[in-house]
């Protein structure tokens, strides 16, 4: 990326020593595959809802989305016991927090578990949990239940990052970042959870952005495991975290707005957000380069791993920063295969970021080492890490 001193930042693909890094990557969904060309008949049916104007709505989102495949903890057999929440004014928040703290517990565990069984280490050298998630609310907090559920030591370091939104992951994935550089030797699980069942709710005219939390969110965990100073033979990097940033944007504050309410969480998205994006996002990405002390470079010679927030979003992204189409393959896969599944999203578009990464070199064409690791959430929030590609 530009003029990079070798000797400070490395020429070869090793992690420089005390820069934390990427060593394995987890996922895991709850049983509900939604399939997008079924979800308006079946949404409408579940709510018993029968406006035509509305459902055409819906429709249309649906299309424009470019989501195909999602996965739901919402589910027949959850509305048969919990009616109500079809039901438009009544009380349920009781009944929502008890269904998501147990599903987002179950789905973090199972994330971890992949996750750690990639890593190859024993659980038993997990020294830090951060755990992220915008659908619980309890005390204590999801981090002690996933430490419970792993059977992790009483004696692991935990942090809790509650209702950050889209921009959860790569927040995470920063805090985590400080943690193990300031903390030789430590191994921090980063895990994310996230079900839509917080915010589900009926049709309503009165509530036009219900339908598009409807025709885009997913729900899901993500997990990952972060340390500095890889062992070369029981671990194998895969991305070196080199520089992290975050920056709001003042009086935004409303453009992303979510409040707790009897009902559960109502989400309101300002039209403007893709506008507000695109006119910030190459700014903060200059900032974010420079503040790494590398020169600038075109970008299209890095790479993009950017939250799927929406086709909106990323239209802008790349014409803004005229990136080829290929650059943002990874973040679309994963927007179609999974929606826009809040934090757990830059999992992955990370893992899709590979697989192509793979595909590159098993054609003998050169691939892009640096990039940046992007999210944007309530804020509004830019969230960015210049980061290495180490996969070999």
């Amino acid at each position: 990326m530009g003029n990079i001193d070798a000797a400070e930042l490395g020429s070869e693909k090793k992690p420089n020593p005390g820069k934390a890094t990427i060593l394995s990557l987890g996922k895991a969904f709850p049983q509900q595959l939604v399939m997008q060309e079924y979800l308006v008949d079946g949404y409408f049916k579940t709510t018993n809802c029968d406006d035509p104007e509305l459902k055409q709505k819906l429709t249309r989102l649906c299309k424009t989305t470019t989501v195909k495949t999602r996965y739901v903890v919402m589910s027949e057999e959850i509305l048969e016991k919990y009616p109500d929440l079809a039901i438009a004014g009544k009380s349920t928040v009781k009944q929502r927090f008890d269904i998501c703290n147990d599903a987002v517990t179950e789905m973090a565990v199972e994330a971890s578990r992949a996750c750690i069984k990639k890593w190859g280490r024993s659980i038993s050298d997990i020294t830090h949990v951060v755990y992220v998630s915008s659908s619980e609310a309890r005390l204590p907090g999801g981090d002690l239940y996933l430490a419970k559920g792993l059977g992790l030591s009483p004696e692991t370091h935990r942090v809790l990052l509650y209702f950050v939104g889209c921009s959860g992951g790569v927040a995470g994935l920063r805090v985590a970042k400080d943690i193990a550089e300031n903390n030789p030797g430590s191994r921090v699980l980063l895990a994310t959870s996230e079900t839509t069942i917080i915010g589900f709710k009926p049709p309503s005219a009165d509530r036009p952005y219900d339908l598009v939390g409807v025709a885009l969110f997913g729900d899901g965990a993500g997990a990952m495991i972060i340390g500095s100073d890889p062992d070369p033979i029981s671990e194998k990097p895969l991305f070196e975290l080199h520089t992290a940033i975050q920056n709001f944007l003042p009086d935004t504050e409303k453009t992303i707005d979510g409040r707790l309410t009897e009902e559960g969480i109502n989400f309101t998205l300002s039209r403007e957000l893709p506008q507000i994006i695109e006119d910030n996002v190459e700014g903060f990405c200059k900032k974010l380069i420079a503040k790494a002390g590398l020169a600038p470079k075109d970008y299209n010679q890095m790479f993009w791993a950017v939250h799927p927030g929406g086709p909106a979003i990323l239209n802008r992204m790349e014409k803004r920063l005229n990136l080829s189409p290929e650059k943002l393959s990874p973040s679309r896969r994963a927007l179609m295969d999974y929606g826009n599944a809040s934090s757990n999203s830059i999992v992955y578009v990370l893992e899709y970021m590979l697989e192509e990464s793979k595909k590159v070199r098993s054609m003998n064409e050169s691939e892009n080492e640096w990039g940046l690791i992007l999210a944007f959430g309530p804020g509004v929030t830019f969230e960015g890490i210049v980061a290495r590609n180490l996969d070999v």
